[in-house]
């Protein structure tokens, strides 16, 4: 189901989602996941939750809302229980907020996913900043709501577990049949304010779920995603983790001292 453009809507927060039924595309998650060194095996072949990062956005684009040139800045993850690659899935969602920045909009959105048996699966919250893809970015402009206080206020002093090279082939792999080309355009990231194009934000973190997965595949677990600088489709960085009693307690990606995307860890079971 396509959305004209003509048909986008405003966000106004109350906003409701139509419910849906679907089945995630395990072609496309091998694919997503083989990029990111990563295979359904190492989920057994339950969905990996960075996967419900874009379709989430997916579903915002269905019930009307424009996600083209959208830069990802916090999202929350709460898995109450796995769901299978293979089973139907119902999904429902909403708008909570929406707030003027001087950057643009900033929206939140809700998003629920339950198991064909109407199991409660994933709850997502996330919250993202609306950038118009047509127009220039005025680079005196540089706010975008309140900054959280960080997860990782030093990556030195966490352990380093993987090491990530990107390239802009294995980006546009990753982001096939995107809509939002901010991920694959030059031109899209340049007007946005950027000096490339940025991976997207379940990109980042499916290296981190890889990481923890690998560590012990949990049951439940809630991840609370912190998106703090943009990642390029040609940079590297590390895969560092906190170490906690008995599990991680937060995990990052960093480029030397800084932090560009990191996780706080809770309800690990």
């Amino acid at each position: 189901m396509a959305v004209a453009a003509q048909d986008f809507v405003a966000p106004f927060a109350g906003m409701e989602f139509a419910p849906r039924r679907f089945r995630l595309n395990a072609a496309d998650e091998a694919r997503m996941m083989r990029v990111c060194g990563s295979d359904p095996a190492l989920f057994d072949h339950c969905i990996d939750p960075a996967a419900l990062i874009p379709h989430a956005i997916r579903e915002s684009v269905l019930n009307g809302l424009n996600a083209n040139g959208m830069v990802n800045m916090l999202q929350r993850i709460e898995m109450q229980a796995p769901l299978r690659l293979d089973e139907e899935i119902t999904v429902t969602g909403r708008v909570t907020e929406v707030i003027e920045t001087a950057r643009g909009p900033v929206n939140t959105t809700e998003t629920f996913y339950h198991g064909q048996d109407g199991r409660p699966g994933f709850a997502l919250r996330r919250v993202a900043l609306m950038t118009d893809p047509d127009r220039k970015a005025d680079p005196s402009l540089r706010g975008a709501g309140e900054r959280p206080a960080p997860v990782v206020p030093d990556p030195a002093a966490l352990r380093q577990v993987g090491r990530v090279t990107l390239t802009p082939a294995d980006v546009k792999t990753y982001c096939l049949d995107t809509g939002n080309l901010i991920h694959v355009d030059p031109v899209v990231a340049a007007n946005a304010g950027y000096r490339a194009p940025l991976i997207g934000g379940s990109h980042g973190v499916r290296y981190m779920t890889a990481a923890i997965w690998r560590e012990g595949a949990p049951r439940s677990i809630v991840l609370d995603i912190r998106f703090r600088r943009p990642i390029f489709w040609d940079e590297g960085f590390d895969v560092r983790v906190a170490d906690g009693d008995p599990r991680w307690s937060a995990i990052c990606l960093a480029r030397g001292p800084k932090v560009l995307a990191e996780i706080a860890i809770s309800g690990w079971a």
